[in-house]
Protein backbone atom coordinates (compact mmCIF):
# COMPACT_ATOMS: atom_id res chain seq x y z
CA UNK A 1 0.00 0.00 0.00
CA UNK A 2 3.09 2.20 0.74
CA UNK A 3 4.60 1.55 -2.27
CA UNK A 4 1.04 1.94 -4.29
CA UNK A 5 0.92 5.53 -2.16
CA UNK A 6 4.38 6.20 -2.54
CA UNK A 7 4.03 5.56 -6.26
CA UNK A 8 0.77 7.28 -6.18
CA UNK A 9 3.00 10.00 -5.20
CA UNK A 10 5.89 10.09 -6.88
CA UNK A 11 3.32 10.40 -10.01
CA UNK A 12 1.84 13.08 -8.55
CA UNK A 13 5.14 15.05 -7.78
CA UNK A 14 6.18 14.14 -11.15
CA UNK A 15 3.20 15.76 -12.84
CA UNK A 16 3.68 19.13 -10.53
CA UNK A 17 7.11 19.00 -11.75
CA UNK A 18 6.41 18.47 -15.58
CA UNK A 19 3.48 21.26 -15.13
CA UNK A 20 6.41 23.70 -13.32
CA UNK A 21 8.78 23.30 -16.36
CA UNK A 22 6.23 23.37 -18.63
CA UNK A 23 5.24 27.26 -17.07
CA UNK A 24 8.66 28.04 -17.02
CA UNK A 25 9.38 27.29 -20.52
CA UNK A 26 9.48 29.89 -22.87
CA UNK A 27 7.11 30.40 -25.25
CA UNK A 28 8.85 31.55 -28.44
CA UNK A 29 11.75 29.00 -30.30
CA UNK A 30 14.40 29.69 -32.56
CA UNK A 31 13.69 29.42 -36.34
CA UNK A 32 15.91 25.89 -37.44
CA UNK A 33 17.01 25.06 -40.34
CA UNK A 34 14.49 22.69 -41.14
CA UNK A 35 11.99 23.72 -43.81
CA UNK A 36 8.96 22.68 -41.19
CA UNK A 37 7.70 24.73 -38.18
CA UNK A 38 9.65 24.14 -34.73
CA UNK A 39 7.84 21.94 -32.04
CA UNK A 40 6.74 24.10 -29.13
CA UNK A 41 9.24 22.00 -27.01
CA UNK A 42 11.77 22.93 -28.71
CA UNK A 43 15.09 25.37 -27.99
CA UNK A 44 14.08 29.12 -27.42
CA UNK A 45 13.93 31.31 -30.59
CA UNK A 46 18.01 32.09 -32.12
CA UNK A 47 18.57 35.19 -34.59
CA UNK A 48 17.56 34.47 -38.54
CA UNK A 49 19.87 36.86 -39.91
CA UNK A 50 19.53 35.73 -43.75
CA UNK A 51 16.37 37.38 -45.31
CA UNK A 52 17.08 35.88 -48.58
CA UNK A 53 19.60 35.06 -51.09
CA UNK A 54 17.83 36.83 -53.68
CA UNK A 55 17.28 40.42 -52.14
CA UNK A 56 21.11 40.53 -51.25
CA UNK A 57 21.84 39.60 -54.78
CA UNK A 58 19.24 42.13 -56.35
CA UNK A 59 20.39 45.21 -54.14
CA UNK A 60 24.16 44.42 -55.05
CA UNK A 61 23.49 44.20 -58.91
CA UNK A 62 21.71 47.42 -58.46
CA UNK A 63 24.83 49.52 -57.07
CA UNK A 64 27.43 47.65 -59.38
CA UNK A 65 24.94 48.93 -62.47
CA UNK A 66 25.02 52.69 -60.63
CA UNK A 67 28.37 52.35 -60.11
CA UNK A 68 29.35 51.77 -63.18
CA UNK A 69 27.43 54.32 -65.15
CA UNK A 70 29.25 56.31 -62.50
CA UNK A 71 32.66 55.29 -63.69
CA UNK A 72 31.55 55.80 -67.37
CA UNK A 73 30.32 59.35 -66.86
CA UNK A 74 33.90 59.99 -65.50
CA UNK A 75 35.44 58.16 -67.99
CA UNK A 76 33.92 60.22 -71.06
CA UNK A 77 34.28 63.11 -68.76
CA UNK A 78 38.14 62.70 -69.02
CA UNK A 79 38.12 61.61 -72.90
CA UNK A 80 36.04 65.13 -73.56
CA UNK A 81 38.95 67.36 -71.37
CA UNK A 82 42.29 65.60 -72.74
CA UNK A 83 40.87 65.92 -76.55
CA UNK A 84 39.48 70.02 -75.22
CA UNK A 85 42.86 70.50 -74.53
CA UNK A 86 44.58 68.53 -77.14
CA UNK A 87 42.71 70.42 -80.31
CA UNK A 88 42.81 73.86 -78.55
CA UNK A 89 46.60 73.04 -78.64
CA UNK A 90 46.87 74.35 -82.23
CA UNK A 91 45.30 77.30 -81.79
CA UNK A 92 47.62 80.62 -81.06
CA UNK A 93 45.40 81.50 -78.34
CA UNK A 94 44.91 78.20 -76.68
CA UNK A 95 43.55 78.15 -73.19
CA UNK A 96 46.95 79.91 -70.96
CA UNK A 97 47.94 81.36 -73.89
CA UNK A 98 48.50 85.48 -74.23
CA UNK A 99 48.60 85.69 -78.22
CA UNK A 100 45.83 86.51 -80.57
CA UNK A 101 44.46 88.77 -82.92
CA UNK A 102 41.04 91.33 -82.74
CA UNK A 103 39.70 92.91 -85.76
CA UNK A 104 37.69 96.32 -84.96
CA UNK A 105 35.73 98.55 -87.64
CA UNK A 106 35.30 102.35 -86.81
CA UNK A 107 32.25 102.61 -89.26
CA UNK A 108 32.60 106.46 -88.37
CA UNK A 109 30.10 109.43 -90.22
CA UNK A 110 32.79 109.60 -93.39
CA UNK A 111 33.77 105.88 -93.68
CA UNK A 112 34.27 102.86 -91.87
CA UNK A 113 38.09 102.11 -90.96
CA UNK A 114 38.96 98.65 -90.28
CA UNK A 115 42.04 97.93 -87.49
CA UNK A 116 43.69 94.63 -87.31
CA UNK A 117 45.32 93.90 -84.35
CA UNK A 118 47.73 91.45 -83.20
CA UNK A 119 48.90 91.51 -79.36
CA UNK A 120 50.36 89.71 -76.72
CA UNK A 121 48.61 89.91 -73.27
CA UNK A 122 50.72 90.60 -70.28
CA UNK A 123 48.42 91.04 -67.37
CA UNK A 124 45.66 93.65 -68.39
CA UNK A 125 47.34 95.71 -70.47
CA UNK A 126 48.10 93.65 -73.85
CA UNK A 127 51.48 94.55 -75.74
CA UNK A 128 51.03 95.38 -79.56
CA UNK A 129 53.06 93.94 -82.49
CA UNK A 130 53.62 96.41 -85.06
CA UNK A 131 53.82 95.50 -88.65
CA UNK A 132 54.41 99.40 -90.10
CA UNK A 133 52.59 102.09 -90.46
CA UNK A 134 49.51 101.16 -92.56
CA UNK A 135 49.51 97.75 -92.98
CA UNK A 136 47.09 96.78 -90.68
CA UNK A 137 44.15 99.59 -91.46
CA UNK A 138 42.18 100.39 -94.14
CA UNK A 139 39.44 102.95 -94.86
CA UNK A 140 36.68 103.00 -97.47
CA UNK A 141 33.63 105.37 -97.64
CA UNK A 142 30.61 105.99 -97.75
CA UNK A 143 29.75 105.68 -94.18
CA UNK A 144 27.02 103.70 -92.85
CA UNK A 145 24.81 106.33 -92.01
CA UNK A 146 24.66 107.10 -95.82
CA UNK A 147 22.83 103.90 -95.96
CA UNK A 148 19.82 105.74 -94.02
CA UNK A 149 17.51 105.73 -96.66
CA UNK A 150 18.49 101.68 -97.88
CA UNK A 151 19.76 100.10 -95.03
CA UNK A 152 19.60 96.40 -96.59
CA UNK A 153 22.61 97.69 -98.99
CA UNK A 154 24.52 98.70 -95.54
CA UNK A 155 26.57 95.48 -95.19
CA UNK A 156 27.93 95.11 -98.45
CA UNK A 157 29.71 98.43 -98.17
CA UNK A 158 32.05 96.07 -95.32
CA UNK A 159 33.09 93.63 -97.99
CA UNK A 160 36.48 95.37 -99.57
CA UNK A 161 37.04 95.43 -95.51
CA UNK A 162 37.03 91.75 -94.50
CA UNK A 163 38.79 91.06 -97.47
CA UNK A 164 41.54 92.85 -96.06
CA UNK A 165 41.36 91.64 -92.60
CA UNK A 166 41.10 87.83 -94.09
CA UNK A 167 44.69 89.47 -96.12
CA UNK A 168 46.00 89.96 -92.30
CA UNK A 169 44.76 87.00 -90.60
CA UNK A 170 45.88 84.03 -91.08
CA UNK A 171 43.71 81.51 -92.44
CA UNK A 172 43.73 78.97 -89.11
CA UNK A 173 43.30 82.31 -86.68
CA UNK A 174 39.91 83.59 -88.02
CA UNK A 175 38.32 81.34 -86.02
CA UNK A 176 39.50 82.79 -82.87
CA UNK A 177 39.71 86.06 -83.83
CA UNK A 178 36.73 88.93 -82.50
CA UNK A 179 35.36 91.36 -85.10
CA UNK A 180 33.48 93.66 -83.96
CA UNK A 181 32.04 96.73 -85.45
CA UNK A 182 31.49 100.02 -83.30
CA UNK A 183 29.47 102.77 -84.88
CA UNK A 184 30.31 106.46 -83.77
CA UNK A 185 28.54 109.50 -84.36
CA UNK A 186 27.36 109.29 -87.59
CA UNK A 187 24.52 106.43 -86.68
CA UNK A 188 23.76 108.17 -83.37
CA UNK A 189 22.52 110.93 -85.21
CA UNK A 190 19.95 108.62 -87.18
CA UNK A 191 16.29 107.04 -85.60
CA UNK A 192 16.99 104.30 -83.45
CA UNK A 193 15.22 102.28 -86.04
CA UNK A 194 16.76 102.75 -88.50
CA UNK A 195 20.09 102.66 -86.56
CA UNK A 196 18.87 98.79 -86.49
CA UNK A 197 18.44 98.29 -89.44
CA UNK A 198 21.96 99.08 -90.59
CA UNK A 199 23.43 97.26 -87.82
CA UNK A 200 21.25 94.10 -88.95
CA UNK A 201 22.74 94.16 -92.71
CA UNK A 202 26.04 94.73 -91.20
CA UNK A 203 25.72 91.56 -88.99
CA UNK A 204 24.24 89.43 -91.59
CA UNK A 205 27.63 90.02 -93.49
CA UNK A 206 29.92 89.81 -90.72
CA UNK A 207 28.39 85.81 -89.36
CA UNK A 208 29.78 84.56 -92.97
CA UNK A 209 33.06 86.61 -92.42
CA UNK A 210 34.63 83.81 -91.14
CA UNK A 211 35.64 85.19 -87.80
CA UNK A 212 34.94 84.70 -84.30
CA UNK A 213 31.82 87.40 -83.96
CA UNK A 214 28.14 87.70 -81.81
CA UNK A 215 26.01 89.84 -83.23
CA UNK A 216 25.82 92.19 -80.06
CA UNK A 217 29.13 93.19 -81.24
CA UNK A 218 28.32 94.91 -84.07
CA UNK A 219 26.35 98.19 -82.02
CA UNK A 220 26.60 102.05 -81.77
CA UNK A 221 29.02 102.94 -79.10
CA UNK A 222 27.99 106.51 -77.09
CA UNK A 223 30.15 109.35 -77.17
CA UNK A 224 31.49 108.62 -73.55
CA UNK A 225 32.47 105.44 -74.77
CA UNK A 226 34.72 106.74 -77.69
CA UNK A 227 36.38 109.42 -75.98
CA UNK A 228 37.57 106.90 -72.64
CA UNK A 229 38.96 104.39 -75.36
CA UNK A 230 41.17 107.45 -77.47
CA UNK A 231 42.22 108.11 -73.70
CA UNK A 232 42.94 104.60 -72.96
CA UNK A 233 44.98 104.59 -76.55
CA UNK A 234 46.88 107.91 -75.71
CA UNK A 235 48.26 106.55 -72.69
CA UNK A 236 48.43 103.75 -73.25
CA UNK A 237 51.26 104.82 -76.25
CA UNK A 238 53.07 106.86 -73.81
CA UNK A 239 52.95 104.19 -71.47
CA UNK A 240 51.37 106.29 -68.24
CA UNK A 241 48.44 103.30 -67.91
CA UNK A 242 49.07 101.80 -64.43
CA UNK A 243 50.43 105.08 -62.92
CA UNK A 244 49.72 108.14 -61.06
CA UNK A 245 46.55 109.37 -62.93
CA UNK A 246 48.11 113.30 -62.46
CA UNK A 247 50.72 112.15 -64.90
CA UNK A 248 48.21 110.86 -67.62
CA UNK A 249 47.67 112.84 -71.10
CA UNK A 250 43.86 114.18 -71.99
CA UNK A 251 42.92 113.80 -75.31
CA UNK A 252 40.60 116.03 -77.70
CA UNK A 253 39.49 114.71 -80.64
CA UNK A 254 37.46 115.88 -83.43
CA UNK A 255 35.45 113.54 -85.85
CA UNK A 256 33.68 114.20 -88.76
CA UNK A 257 29.96 114.41 -86.47
CA UNK A 258 30.96 114.77 -82.90
CA UNK A 259 34.18 115.88 -80.87
CA UNK A 260 35.42 114.75 -77.79
CA UNK A 261 37.17 115.87 -74.66
CA UNK A 262 39.05 113.79 -71.80
CA UNK A 263 40.94 114.21 -69.38
CA UNK A 264 41.51 113.76 -65.32
CA UNK A 265 40.93 117.35 -64.06
CA UNK A 266 42.08 118.62 -60.87
CA UNK A 267 38.26 119.03 -59.66
CA UNK A 268 35.89 115.84 -59.93
CA UNK A 269 33.08 117.03 -62.26
CA UNK A 270 29.64 116.59 -61.94
CA UNK A 271 28.07 113.20 -62.28
CA UNK A 272 26.73 113.90 -65.81
CA UNK A 273 30.70 114.39 -66.80
CA UNK A 274 32.18 111.87 -64.73
CA UNK A 275 33.76 108.39 -65.22
CA UNK A 276 35.34 105.91 -63.36
CA UNK A 277 37.47 103.55 -64.68
CA UNK A 278 39.52 100.82 -63.57
CA UNK A 279 42.64 99.80 -65.66
CA UNK A 280 46.15 98.53 -64.93
CA UNK A 281 45.34 98.04 -61.48
CA UNK A 282 44.57 102.01 -60.93
CA UNK A 283 41.60 103.76 -60.85
CA UNK A 284 41.14 106.43 -62.96
CA UNK A 285 38.42 110.03 -62.33
CA UNK A 286 37.68 111.13 -65.42
CA UNK A 287 36.03 114.12 -67.38
CA UNK A 288 34.77 113.06 -70.87
CA UNK A 289 32.27 114.46 -72.58
CA UNK A 290 30.86 113.77 -76.52
CA UNK A 291 29.78 117.08 -78.27
CA UNK A 292 27.42 116.04 -80.82
CA UNK A 293 26.80 117.29 -84.17
CA UNK A 294 30.02 119.58 -83.35
CA UNK A 295 32.33 117.44 -85.28
CA UNK A 296 34.19 119.04 -88.61
CA UNK A 297 31.62 117.87 -91.09
CA UNK A 298 28.41 118.55 -88.68
CA UNK A 299 29.71 122.01 -87.63
CA UNK A 300 30.96 123.43 -91.38
CA UNK A 301 27.23 121.88 -92.17
CA UNK A 302 25.66 123.69 -89.85
CA UNK A 303 27.30 126.90 -89.99
CA UNK A 304 26.54 126.65 -94.38
CA UNK A 305 22.38 126.22 -93.02
CA UNK A 306 22.53 128.59 -90.48
CA UNK A 307 24.46 132.00 -92.76
CA UNK A 308 22.38 130.91 -95.82
CA UNK A 309 19.31 130.88 -93.53
CA UNK A 310 20.26 134.32 -92.74
CA UNK A 311 20.51 133.07 -89.12
CA UNK A 312 23.86 134.02 -88.49
CA UNK A 313 25.14 137.15 -90.14
CA UNK A 314 29.09 137.62 -91.01
CA UNK A 315 30.43 141.12 -91.41
CA UNK A 316 30.66 140.86 -95.12
CA UNK A 317 27.53 139.98 -95.14
CA UNK A 318 25.68 143.07 -93.91
CA UNK A 319 27.52 145.03 -96.40
CA UNK A 320 26.13 143.27 -99.36
CA UNK A 321 23.11 143.26 -101.23
CA UNK A 322 20.45 141.77 -99.39
CA UNK A 323 19.40 139.31 -101.42
CA UNK A 324 23.52 137.79 -101.66
CA UNK A 325 24.44 135.12 -99.06
CA UNK A 326 28.34 135.67 -98.02
CA UNK A 327 30.10 132.47 -97.04
CA UNK A 328 33.15 133.41 -95.29
CA UNK A 329 34.95 129.95 -94.99
CA UNK A 330 34.93 128.82 -98.75
CA UNK A 331 37.95 130.07 -100.87
CA UNK A 332 36.72 133.07 -103.00
CA UNK A 333 35.96 132.40 -106.48
CA UNK A 334 34.32 129.39 -106.14
CA UNK A 335 30.92 129.17 -107.55
CA UNK A 336 28.42 127.57 -105.83
CA UNK A 337 26.07 125.85 -108.09
CA UNK A 338 22.42 123.45 -107.46
CA UNK A 339 24.28 120.32 -106.51
CA UNK A 340 27.49 121.85 -105.90
CA UNK A 341 29.38 122.15 -102.12
CA UNK A 342 26.70 122.96 -100.31
CA UNK A 343 24.18 120.18 -101.24
CA UNK A 344 26.82 117.47 -100.60
CA UNK A 345 27.96 119.21 -97.23
CA UNK A 346 24.27 119.39 -95.95
CA UNK A 347 22.12 116.59 -97.65
CA UNK A 348 19.15 118.77 -97.19
CA UNK A 349 16.90 118.86 -100.18
CA UNK A 350 15.22 122.79 -98.58
CA UNK A 351 18.58 124.10 -98.56
CA UNK A 352 18.94 123.02 -101.86
CA UNK A 353 15.56 125.02 -103.05
CA UNK A 354 16.81 128.14 -100.85
CA UNK A 355 19.77 129.48 -101.95
CA UNK A 356 19.26 132.19 -104.29
CA UNK A 357 22.67 133.07 -104.79
CA UNK A 358 26.27 132.42 -102.71
CA UNK A 359 28.78 134.28 -102.83
CA UNK A 360 32.41 133.03 -101.62
CA UNK A 361 34.37 134.71 -99.42
CA UNK A 362 37.30 133.35 -97.87
CA UNK A 363 37.42 135.47 -94.99
CA UNK A 364 39.43 133.62 -92.15
CA UNK A 365 38.62 136.02 -89.36
CA UNK A 366 35.11 136.12 -90.26
CA UNK A 367 35.02 132.32 -90.57
CA UNK A 368 36.55 132.28 -87.03
CA UNK A 369 34.03 134.47 -85.77
CA UNK A 370 30.82 132.54 -87.39
CA UNK A 371 32.88 129.60 -85.59
CA UNK A 372 32.50 130.71 -82.30
CA UNK A 373 29.46 131.63 -82.85
CA UNK A 374 28.38 128.36 -83.82
CA UNK A 375 30.41 126.85 -80.42
CA UNK A 376 28.45 129.19 -78.24
CA UNK A 377 24.49 128.10 -79.38
CA UNK A 378 22.58 127.32 -76.08
CA UNK A 379 24.99 128.70 -73.89
CA UNK A 380 21.73 130.40 -72.14
CA UNK A 381 20.48 126.93 -71.49
CA UNK A 382 24.00 126.57 -69.27
CA UNK A 383 23.21 124.97 -65.52
CA UNK A 384 26.67 125.25 -64.14
CA UNK A 385 28.92 128.43 -63.12
CA UNK A 386 30.69 128.12 -66.85
CA UNK A 387 30.02 126.04 -70.01
CA UNK A 388 32.51 126.15 -72.80
CA UNK A 389 30.38 124.38 -75.94
CA UNK A 390 27.20 124.93 -75.90
CA UNK A 391 25.29 123.98 -72.35
CA UNK A 392 28.08 121.87 -71.65
CA UNK A 393 29.83 122.16 -68.87
CA UNK A 394 34.30 122.18 -69.09
CA UNK A 395 36.84 121.99 -66.35
CA UNK A 396 40.12 123.82 -67.33
CA UNK A 397 42.10 122.19 -69.32
CA UNK A 398 44.88 120.11 -67.14
CA UNK A 399 48.17 119.15 -68.57
CA UNK A 400 49.21 117.73 -71.71
CA UNK A 401 46.99 116.96 -74.54
CA UNK A 402 47.10 115.02 -78.03
CA UNK A 403 44.45 116.83 -80.41
CA UNK A 404 43.87 114.11 -82.75
CA UNK A 405 41.92 112.91 -85.87
CA UNK A 406 40.72 116.33 -88.07
CA UNK A 407 42.97 118.32 -85.54
CA UNK A 408 46.18 116.37 -86.91
CA UNK A 409 44.80 116.08 -90.77
CA UNK A 410 44.36 119.56 -90.95
CA UNK A 411 48.16 120.29 -89.78
CA UNK A 412 49.52 117.58 -91.89
CA UNK A 413 47.64 119.04 -95.08
CA UNK A 414 49.96 122.50 -94.06
CA UNK A 415 52.76 120.33 -93.05
CA UNK A 416 53.11 121.98 -89.31
CA UNK A 417 54.51 119.86 -86.81
CA UNK A 418 52.84 117.59 -84.41
CA UNK A 419 54.15 120.98 -81.83
CA UNK A 420 52.65 123.82 -83.92
CA UNK A 421 51.19 126.17 -81.91
CA UNK A 422 47.87 127.38 -82.49
CA UNK A 423 49.23 130.95 -83.91
CA UNK A 424 50.87 128.74 -86.67
CA UNK A 425 47.54 127.14 -87.51
CA UNK A 426 45.97 130.59 -87.80
CA UNK A 427 48.67 131.93 -90.11
CA UNK A 428 48.52 128.76 -92.29
CA UNK A 429 44.26 129.36 -92.14
CA UNK A 430 44.45 133.32 -93.67
CA UNK A 431 47.12 132.51 -96.04
CA UNK A 432 44.94 129.05 -97.18
CA UNK A 433 41.42 131.43 -96.72
CA UNK A 434 43.39 134.42 -98.55
CA UNK A 435 43.96 132.54 -101.85
CA UNK A 436 42.06 132.15 -104.84
CA UNK A 437 39.97 128.67 -105.92
CA UNK A 438 42.04 128.40 -109.02
CA UNK A 439 45.05 129.37 -107.69
CA UNK A 440 44.37 126.45 -104.77
CA UNK A 441 43.52 123.68 -106.86
CA UNK A 442 46.42 124.12 -109.25
CA UNK A 443 48.71 124.13 -106.36
CA UNK A 444 46.72 120.85 -105.22
CA UNK A 445 46.05 118.98 -108.33
CA UNK A 446 44.15 115.72 -107.62
CA UNK A 447 42.98 116.17 -104.66
CA UNK A 448 39.01 116.04 -104.10
CA UNK A 449 36.97 118.75 -104.20
CA UNK A 450 35.11 118.61 -100.94
CA UNK A 451 38.77 117.85 -99.06
CA UNK A 452 40.20 121.33 -101.05
CA UNK A 453 37.09 123.35 -99.89
CA UNK A 454 37.15 122.34 -95.86
CA UNK A 455 40.53 123.47 -95.10
CA UNK A 456 39.63 126.85 -94.43
CA UNK A 457 36.92 126.58 -92.40
CA UNK A 458 38.94 123.51 -90.44
CA UNK A 459 42.03 126.07 -89.46
CA UNK A 460 39.30 128.40 -88.36
CA UNK A 461 37.07 126.12 -86.49
CA UNK A 462 40.74 124.52 -84.48
CA UNK A 463 41.20 128.16 -83.73
CA UNK A 464 37.98 128.45 -81.94
CA UNK A 465 37.59 125.58 -80.34
CA UNK A 466 40.62 125.15 -78.92
CA UNK A 467 41.63 128.96 -78.06
CA UNK A 468 38.47 131.22 -77.77
CA UNK A 469 36.09 127.76 -76.32
CA UNK A 470 38.30 125.73 -74.43
CA UNK A 471 40.85 128.09 -73.30
CA UNK A 472 44.30 126.88 -74.68
CA UNK A 473 46.31 129.71 -75.23
CA UNK A 474 47.87 130.29 -78.65
CA UNK A 475 51.07 129.93 -78.03
CA UNK A 476 50.77 127.12 -75.94
CA UNK A 477 53.08 124.00 -76.59
CA UNK A 478 51.06 121.63 -74.64
CA UNK A 479 48.76 120.09 -77.22
CA UNK A 480 50.60 118.21 -79.69
CA UNK A 481 48.54 117.62 -82.75
CA UNK A 482 49.15 113.96 -83.75
CA UNK A 483 47.51 110.47 -84.67
CA UNK A 484 50.19 108.73 -83.39
CA UNK A 485 53.00 108.27 -81.33
CA UNK A 486 56.08 106.14 -82.49
CA UNK A 487 54.25 103.15 -84.08
CA UNK A 488 51.87 103.24 -82.13
CA UNK A 489 48.31 104.69 -83.86
CA UNK A 490 46.14 107.07 -81.44
CA UNK A 491 42.85 105.55 -82.24
CA UNK A 492 39.94 105.08 -80.43
CA UNK A 493 39.83 101.55 -81.66
CA UNK A 494 43.20 100.88 -80.07
CA UNK A 495 41.64 101.70 -76.69
CA UNK A 496 38.36 99.70 -77.09
CA UNK A 497 40.82 96.61 -77.62
CA UNK A 498 42.52 97.33 -74.79
CA UNK A 499 39.13 97.79 -72.43
CA UNK A 500 37.65 94.45 -74.54
CA UNK A 501 40.29 92.50 -73.62
CA UNK A 502 40.53 93.15 -69.82
CA UNK A 503 36.37 92.83 -70.01
CA UNK A 504 35.68 89.94 -72.52
CA UNK A 505 38.81 87.55 -71.57
CA UNK A 506 37.81 86.41 -75.34
CA UNK A 507 41.68 85.63 -75.56
CA UNK A 508 40.98 82.29 -74.05
CA UNK A 509 39.61 79.27 -75.94
CA UNK A 510 37.58 76.93 -74.53
CA UNK A 511 37.37 73.01 -74.25
CA UNK A 512 36.06 71.38 -77.49
CA UNK A 513 34.16 68.53 -76.16
CA UNK A 514 33.93 64.96 -77.88
CA UNK A 515 30.60 64.64 -77.80
CA UNK A 516 29.50 67.96 -77.65
CA UNK A 517 28.77 70.01 -74.97
CA UNK A 518 25.28 69.54 -73.98
CA UNK A 519 26.54 66.12 -74.02
CA UNK A 520 29.23 66.99 -71.61
CA UNK A 521 26.35 68.43 -69.38
CA UNK A 522 24.65 65.94 -69.63
CA UNK A 523 27.52 63.18 -68.48
CA UNK A 524 28.50 65.48 -65.40
CA UNK A 525 24.35 65.67 -64.13
CA UNK A 526 24.26 61.83 -64.35
CA UNK A 527 27.49 61.45 -62.69
CA UNK A 528 26.23 64.00 -60.33
CA UNK A 529 22.91 62.24 -59.57
CA UNK A 530 24.39 59.06 -59.17
CA UNK A 531 26.94 60.05 -56.80
CA UNK A 532 24.30 61.90 -54.76
CA UNK A 533 22.39 58.84 -54.46
CA UNK A 534 25.23 56.95 -53.22
CA UNK A 535 25.72 59.32 -50.41
CA UNK A 536 22.05 59.15 -49.80
CA UNK A 537 21.89 55.39 -49.34
CA UNK A 538 25.10 55.47 -47.42
CA UNK A 539 23.59 57.29 -44.92
CA UNK A 540 20.15 55.81 -44.77
CA UNK A 541 22.22 52.20 -44.29
CA UNK A 542 23.84 53.48 -41.34
CA UNK A 543 20.81 54.77 -40.02
CA UNK A 544 18.44 51.67 -40.35
CA UNK A 545 17.69 49.60 -37.65
CA UNK A 546 19.43 46.26 -37.52
CA UNK A 547 16.34 43.27 -37.71
CA UNK A 548 16.23 39.81 -36.80
CA UNK A 549 13.33 37.61 -37.78
CA UNK A 550 12.18 35.34 -34.92
CA UNK A 551 9.34 32.82 -34.85
CA UNK A 552 6.18 33.03 -32.62
CA UNK A 553 5.36 29.47 -31.14
CA UNK A 554 1.82 31.01 -29.65
CA UNK A 555 1.13 32.36 -32.94
CA UNK A 556 2.57 30.09 -35.06
CA UNK A 557 4.12 32.27 -37.24
CA UNK A 558 7.44 33.93 -37.97
CA UNK A 559 7.78 37.92 -37.45
CA UNK A 560 10.26 40.64 -37.86
CA UNK A 561 11.69 42.98 -35.02
CA UNK A 562 14.01 45.07 -34.07
CA UNK A 563 17.28 43.80 -32.55
CA UNK A 564 18.96 45.00 -29.79
CA UNK A 565 22.40 45.95 -30.16
CA UNK A 566 24.93 43.92 -27.89
CA UNK A 567 28.01 46.26 -26.93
Amino acid sequence: MSSNGLGVGSSSMRRSTSQSQKMDMPKLQARMSSPFPPHKTQLPPRYQVNPGPWRSSCRRNTWIFLGMLLLLSFFLYLISITRGMLLSSHFPRRAGSNKGYAVIIDAGSSGSRLHVFQYIKEGSIPLLVHKGKDSLSLKTRPGLSSFASNPKAAGTSLDRLLEFAKENVPEKDRGTTPLYLMATAGLRLLDVGVQDAILESCRDVLRLGGFMFKDEWASVITGIDEGIYAWVAANYALGTLGGDPQETTGIVELGGASAQVTFVPEVVPPPAFRHELYLGGVTYTLYTYSFLQFGQEAAWEKLLEMITAGVLKTTLSEAEHEDVVVDPCTPRGYVFKQNSIISEVTNEQSVKEAIPSIRSAGNFTDCRRAALALLQRGRDNCLYKKCAIGSAFVPELRGKFFATENFYYTSEFFGLPSTTSLAEMELAGQHYCGEDWKTLQQKHQGMETEDLLKYCFSTAYIVALLHDTLGVDMRDDRVRFTNRVGEVPLDWALGALIVHLENDNFGEVPPVWLFGEESFRIFAILGCVVLLGFVVWMIMRFRRPHLKTIYDLEKGRYITTAARSHR
